[in-house]
């Protein structure tokens, strides 16, 4: 028996047998071709690149309905990237100048691909780079043949396996469907990898990040999922099976229980309402929100409109998307968050280097600094509006300047809209994300200028603690519970309050039940979280004094103390 430690992303606890994805597309060959091969050679590539796009496309056209919403647009996106030039051309640029057989000149430049993905400092789109490796192995794949997918499983085996890989694409994914599986177990990925927001979308416990993990298993070997606390334990002893069995049973007896509370209300027991909403990135996941009971969308992402492409969505992609969200919620308020994109990559593909990209020209700066980029998508949303209530989010907001930047740049795309007769409503609200320190410190001007507010912990505690929560070296520094951190956090809740005005968190520390009361305790009365999260919350609200909650928080912080989170429950 022993134990590996990875990141959980899908809860809940898989007890079985494993079988192991095959790695035959990362055994690559290497070897020089003659020159006179050149132009066959790359058109083996090409080929097999037109193969692999071909069956991106059909598994598309051809999803199940019970298939998870996720899939369809992240399918589209790898097959998107067949048709990048920074894939295709330069790789048979260096098959042309380095005489490299097909293989090895792609995993050549797939590997400067992901790289410049790894170097970014948001973590959705470190994780990118995720795709352009996932179709790379696809490629290699339909080169080598198409090896088994799981050599060791049988589609006749009735036990409920736990897949264990180096990682796992989306089409793969929709590939294993057929089987009946446990859990999932990757090398690599995080909690925004494709692995774990599909694994999210089925309801199946999962650990990504494990390192070399893969390695170490072999088909049939018995294995424990923990998807709490991310430990996976290899043939474990008897009473180990049977400790976790029992937590296996008490969990279900728990979602049970939960599901009992989708339609009661979010509400404390001295009667404050609490609004609870989801984050998603897709629009498709309006549907899972809504199924999951949440209040609203609370942080609609719109990177995953920019990212994976060569050029940038149009003013009518974006509309379709938007308005797509803003109809799937019926009525109910949808807040989009404009592009958060850092200053290490460009969205045209051109690589730049930020002295410190965390720093630099990322969001909205980056926005109002690319003017016609962004009135593009001010258009859309505005346009997007007439459905219903829609609320825009700017990110990395530190100064009034910007704010009354964003604000002039929206009512810009408002004239030019009305200039050319096209349909859209005023009625949108104007919010700003406190996720750096300036404005959470000097908030009562924005409070007053701004029709809500939300904010960013993951952001907020990196800047107020100079910490990258990405970096091993000091993730253990990263504390969201910093008596500092809490400060500023309750600093905005109450001059929102003061002002009139709503104030949500939508970082990670939203979907966190083990926090919740402390941010009752803060003053918090709105949330957004991934939407499997909303009943996790929504039962701590429910069990929750909000009153008494503030006493003993504002008691805590007065006196500079750590909160123990334990004397919240009692």
């Amino acid at each position: 028996m022993f134990t590996a430690q990875g990141q959980a992303v899908g809860k809940g606890y898989a007890i079985a047998k494993a079988v192991v994805m095959s790695a035959a597309a990362l055994e690559v060959p290497h070897y020089r071709i003659a020159a006179e091969d050149v132009d066959s050679e790359s058109q083996r590539l090409l080929s097999a690149m037109a193969s692999t796009r071909d069956e991106l496309r059909t598994m598309v056209d051809q999803l199940p309905v019970d298939a998870p919403r996720e899939l369809a647009p992240i399918l589209t996106v790898h097959s998107l990237l067949l048709d990048d030039p920074m894939l295709t051309q330069q790789t048979c640029a260096i098959i042309a100048e380095r005489h490299y057989n097909a293989e090895w000149a792609l995993t050549s430049q797939g590997q400067m691909l992901v790289e410049q993905f790894s170097q970014m400092e948001d973590e959705y789109l470190r994780e990118r780079g995720a795709d352009v490796r996932q179709v790379i192995e696809r490629v290699l794949r339909v080169l080598a043949g198409k090896p088994a997918l799981l050599p060791g499983f049988s589609a006749a085996q009735e036990e409920p396996l736990i897949v264990v890989a180096r990682d796992i694409s989306p089409a793969d994914m929709l590939r294993l469907r057929g089987g009946h599986f446990a859990g999932f177990l990757t090398d690599l990925g995080g909690p925004t990898s494709h692995t774990a927001i599909v694994a999210r979308s089925l309801s199946v416990p999962a650990v990504v990040g494990l390192g070399s993990f893969r390695s170490l298993i072999r088909d049939g070997d018995y294995l424990i999922v923990d998807g709490f606390s991310g430990a996976v334990i290899v043939n474990p002893s008897e009473p180990v099976l049977a400790e976790y069995r029992e937590r296996q049973q008490a969990y279900r007896r728990e979602r049970a229980e939960l599901e009992a509370l989708l339609d009661a209300p979010a509400m404390t027991l001295d009667g404050i309402h609490v609004r609870l909403e989801a984050n998603i990135e897709l629009p498709e996941e309006a549907e899972l929100a809504l199924k999951a009971g949440a209040d609203g969308i609370g942080l609609f992402r719109s990177e995953f409109l920019f990212m994976g492409r060569a050029d940038l969505p149009s003013e009518q992609e974006q509309y379709e998307a938007y308005s797509r969200v803003v109809k799937a919620m019926k009525g109910k308020v949808v807040t989009i968050r404009t592009l958060d994109i850092g200053a290490d990559k460009t969205l045209d593909g051109d690589a730049t280097v930020a002295t410190n990209p965390a720093l630099g020209l990322r969001a909205i700066r980056y926005c109002l600094d690319k003017p016609e980029m962004f009135a593009t998508q001010l258009r859309a949303l505005l346009r997007a509006s007439q459905y219903g209530q829609i609320r825009i989010l700017i990110p990395m907001i530190s100064s009034m300047n910007e704010v009354h930047a964003s604000r002039q740049a929206i009512e810009s795309a408002a004239r030019e809209l009305e200039k050319s007769g096209t349909p859209f409503a005023r009625n949108y609200l104007l919010g700003a994300m406190v996720e750096v320190p300036a404005i959470a410190i000097a908030i009562e001007p924005f409070v007053q200028e701004l029709d809500f507010l939300s904010i960013g912990t993951n952001d907020l505690i990196q800047y107020v603690l100079a910490v990258d929560r990405g970096d091993a070296e000091v993730a253990s520094l990263y504390d969201p519970m910093h008596p500092a951190v809490l400060r500023l956090i309750a600093h905005t809740i109450n001059a929102a309050d003061r002002a009139g005005k709503p104030v949500a968190i939508c970082g990670e520390m939203a979907g966190d039940a083990s926090v919740t009361r402390m941010l009752l305790g803060l003053g918090l009365k709105e949330f957004s979280m991934h939407p499997q999260q909303l009943l996790d919350v929504k039962k701590e609200v429910r069990l929750s004094h909000s009153n008494a909650l503030r006493v003993k928080v504002a008691s805590a912080l007065n006196r500079a103390e750590r909160i123990d989170l334990a004397t919240l429950v009692a």
